[in-house]
């Protein structure tokens, strides 16, 4: 008797993956009046929602407000506590919405998208094979475009003792109820830095573990110095140029946790967080039945389609295909990848490819915006000087200290920042900044207006900020560039 096999289901777009760049881009193409399969197999509203962005910056948020009523006389005296490591979890939850997904749900059947819960993998060209929660399957075929927007998941190194260990990832990190007595936060990238921070206000003792010189290492080099600052006067520990040979765990999961140092050292703590870096989450998504290595990351072109894919049928929209891991790039290129496919689909044969073209995702090269939530904040978009300079740009590199600016004076006693344009001297335009200090995340969009604009120095310089903000940070960097102020590279 031959074996059942599931009815095929048709669908304009298959889109795998339900964070927010598979939701933008099913509400993209669905706007434009393609039938829309919407596959996930957690919780609608993916890493961002409820292990990353949003519990990362609800556990950071309370962390920076009160640094910052301690840093202006007259609320600092009325601060007498703590933090109420309890009030803090509790709105945190609010903010995943107790892990529930049921207000996204709503949203998706409110755009007119099928919602199919279940393991999706490709089964062949146009083809997505679902396990159900159930137990049952089903086959959905795309007319015209399948787009994966599986995103990425932490990265724990294969230590000898690391499984027994059962140390943090980003997840545990974010959605914690208890802090650790001692905390080894092993990585000094975004979320090593933002956890440590976190994790040491909220009751735990730090201690950063560095295999580099220094923190931040993808920024300005000031930036991670001045972080790193900050963390060292808050309590926590830092060793740089440190890596982990080995992780044990004694007594089962209530016993302490032994580092093991490259130099043979030994490292006490309670629990250890590995903060080393994400993979893309193509292992388990079929990717060998269209000529694709599993557990790759996407490449993709502009229009992010999967370039090793005949027909043009295959889209990775997000952290899966490596350009950007940021939550606002992704469902920047779910916004251009959506308009590609429904212009593709009415058979439209010219496309905006130029350079900032509706149909292409040049920002992902060239103004990449990202806000790290330490305390105090780091703001920055495109180049950094050291990019710049191996791009064999000529550039103006211009600093200021951002102390100096009255709106920041005003913002905290004592205010420690930097600031740094980084100009393009035969374009005449900016093609990077860096902002470090208390409230500069709010300064990062008129930067990545100008980049992004391409806005000619000259015509900057008439954008007159206000009296007194920190913003008014732009006119003392313009000035100093007018002037002929910062350094020269080539």
């Amino acid at each position: 008797m031959a074996e059942d096999l599931p009815e095929e289901e048709t669908y304009d777009v298959v889109v795998v993956g339900a964070g927010p760049p598979g939701e933008v881009l099913a509400g993209r193409v669905a706007e434009a009046g393609l039938r829309v399969a919407l596959v996930e197999n957690e919780l609608v509203g993916g890493e961002c929602s409820y292990w990353a962005c949003m519990p990362s910056k609800a556990l950071l948020r309370p962390v920076a407000a009160l640094t910052e009523a301690r840093e202006v006389a007259g609320s600092r005296e009325a601060v007498t506590g703590a933090l109420d490591a309890r009030a803090v979890f509790a709105r945190r939850d609010g903010f995943t919405s107790h892990w529930q997904d049921d207000g996204q749900v709503r949203w998706v059947d409110s755009a007119g998208i099928t919602l199919v819960r279940g393991r999706g993998r490709l089964a062949g060209p146009r083809r997505v094979a679902v396990e159900t929660p159930e137990g049952g399957s089903r086959v959905l075929t795309a007319l015209h475009a399948v787009a994966v927007c599986t995103g990425s998941r932490a990265v724990v190194p294969d230590l000898p003792g690391v499984a027994d260990a059962r140390p943090w990832t980003s997840r545990d990190a974010t959605s914690g109820r208890e802090a650790p007595g001692r905390l080894a936060v092993v990585g000094g990238g975004v979320v090593g830095v933002e956890m440590a921070t976190a994790w040491q206000a909220l009751g735990s003792s730090v201690t950063l573990l560095v295999r580099g010189d220094g923190l931040l290492p993808k920024m300005e080099p000031f930036a991670g110095e001045i972080v790193a600052a900050a963390l060292k006067d808050a309590g926590a520990e830092i060793r740089t140029g440190t890596s982990v040979a080995e992780v044990r765990r004694a007594g089962g999961d209530g016993g302490a946790v032994t580092l093991v140092l490259d130099g043979g050292e030994r490292l006490e703590a309670d629990q250890v967080l590995f903060a080393t870096g994400r993979a893309p989450r193509t292992d388990d998504l079929g990717l060998e039945t269209v000529g694709l290595e599993p557990g790759s990351w996407l490449a993709v072109d502009d229009s992010c389609r999967v370039t090793a894919v005949g027909d043009g049928w295959l889209y990775a929209v997000g952290d899966a295909n490596h350009r950007a891991l940021l939550t606002h790039q992704g469902k920047y290129q779910a916004r251009i990848a959506g308009d590609v496919i429904a212009a593709r689909a009415r058979g439209e044969d010219r496309l905006d490819t130029r350079p900032w073209g509706a149909h292409v995702a040049t920002a992902d090269s060239e103004a990449v915006p990202q806000v790290v939530f330490t305390v105090p904040e780091v703001a920055s978009v495109g180049l950094t000087a050291a990019e710049a300079e191996r791009q064999g740009r000529r550039t103006r590199v211009v600093d200021y200290d951002m102390g100096q600016v009255a709106g920041a004076s005003l913002f905290a006693d004592g205010y420690r920042g930097r600031a740094r344009l980084v100009v393009d001297e035969d374009r005449g335009h900016l093609v990077g900044a860096t902002f470090v200090g208390p409230g500069v995340a709010e300064l990062l969009q008129s930067a990545t207006v100008a980049v992004v604009g391409e806005v000619p120095m000259a015509r900057l310089c008439h954008a007159v900020p206000s009296y007194p903000t920190i913003s008014e940070v732009w006119l003392w960097l313009l000035e100093a560039y007018r002037g002929g102020g910062g350094s020269p590279a080539h």
